[in-house]
């Protein structure tokens, strides 16, 4: 029997981006499964309901009751899951960690859940990586939103009123949000240099034409990610930091891990240090931030005059993008089940099992299992 795979409309505030695009819809018809979406679904990402031409529309009671797999991108709501059948498959960016009664209710529903964020990070995996696909989004949004709120241009000029220097920028974090932002930074002119704890990003950073910046500490870990610096390394490298952030005009720092709080890197004390007019902003602030005194959703200005822009959701700025970035993912995850149609998950697939969240009246993600219990 052919499986319906279905999307309705976000429900956060802010929300554009939609986990189905027509270009998918269309892919996934040609697989043989049936497609149904809630109408207005696309429109905040301007894919209007007449784009998918390949799809069945029904208003979202009806879509929840009849999804075998219901894409989202941000989790589902406690009644949308209600609302599900027993035993749908749902795929999306689940944020487990955030919300332990979620993760019960998809349990108690025996809903197969399947968090994007857990997909290891492996060559294989790359198609179907959300969170590299939607960093780089928010690495491009991040640099131009410092280009706007900075009192000073980018890029060298020369003009009849003599030369202006180019902004010096400084990139924390070299992952694919930080490299995107550093190419971003290099394609609007500014001086830029990037700093990140693993040594082997010195070459990326440098490949895209910025300069590494050496603090002294190295922390390379497993995964992609750093490991947590000791004591004596973290002080070694907030001396280091607050002396080079002195001559910088604008900092982005993407310093993130999933689940977890984002590292602090920079202290009060060095925005204090840095110049008047120097402009941060944030890509963690979600998580907390990597600056200290950085707000969500707001810009703080420091009594030095340094403005400390705490982003959220940078992503759904750039909806028909991220977008279509998002739904490739999904697609290319879900392919690995659709067979002529069909549903046939393979549990002895290492990408199946490890993103999986819950199945069959189970918690199988270890950590968020430990959280839930003990909530």
């Amino acid at each position: 029997m052919a499986a319906t795979v279905a999307v309705v409309r976000e429900t956060v505030a802010g929300e554009r981006r939609v986990a189905l695009t027509p270009e998918i819809a269309k892919k996934l018809k040609a697989r043989g499964a049936r497609v149904l979406f809630e109408p207005g679904a696309g429109a905040a990402a301007y894919f209007p309901d007449a784009a998918y031409v390949e799809a069945e529309s029904a208003d979202a009671s009806s879509v929840l009751a009849q999804a075998d797999v219901l894409l989202t991108v941000q989790p589902p709501t406690l009644e949308q899951i209600a609302a599900l059948k027993e035993g749908a498959i749902v795929i999306g960016h689940l944020q487990p960690h955030l919300e332990p009664g979620r993760t019960k209710a998809l349990r108690d529903r025996r809903i197969t859940a399947f968090a994007m964020e857990l997909l290891p990070r492996t060559t294989r995996a790359q198609a179907m990586d959300v969170l590299s696909s939607q960093a780089a989004v928010a690495g491009y949004k991040a640099v131009l939103i410092a280009a706007e709120a900075a009192p000073k241009f980018f890029p060298m000029l020369t003009t009849a009123a003599g030369t202006i220097r180019p902004s010096k920028v400084l990139i924390v974090g070299a992952g694919v949000a930080g490299l995107q932002a550093i190419a971003t930074a290099r394609r609007l002119g500014a001086q830029v240099e990037g700093f990140d704890v693993r040594p082997e990003t010195k070459e990326q950073i440098e490949s895209l034409g910025a300069k590494f910046l050496d603090l002294g500490v190295s922390a390379a870990g497993s995964g992609g990610y750093a490991r947590e610096l000791t004591a004596e390394e973290r002080e070694q490298q907030q001396r280091a930091l607050a002396e080079q952030l002195k001559a910088f005009d604008v900092v982005v720092t993407t310093a993130a891990v999933p689940g977890r709080k984002a590292p602090r890197i920079i202290s009060a004390a060095m925005v204090a240090g840095m110049k008047p007019g120097a402009v941060i902003v944030d890509i963690a602030a979600e998580t907390g931030g990597n600056v200290e005194g950085t707000e969500a959703g707001r810009t703080v200005v420091s009594a030095n005059g340094v403005s400390i822009i705490g982003t959220t959701n940078l992503p759904s700025s750039a909806p028909v993008h991220a977008s279509e970035m998002y739904a490739r993912n999904l697609y290319n995850f879900l392919e690995l089940s659709l067979k002529d149609g069909a549903l046939n998950l393979d549990w002895n697939d290492e990408l199946i099992a490890r993103t999986c969240l819950t199945h069959a009246g189970e918690i199988r993600h270890e950590p968020t299992k430990a959280l839930v219990d003990g909530s």
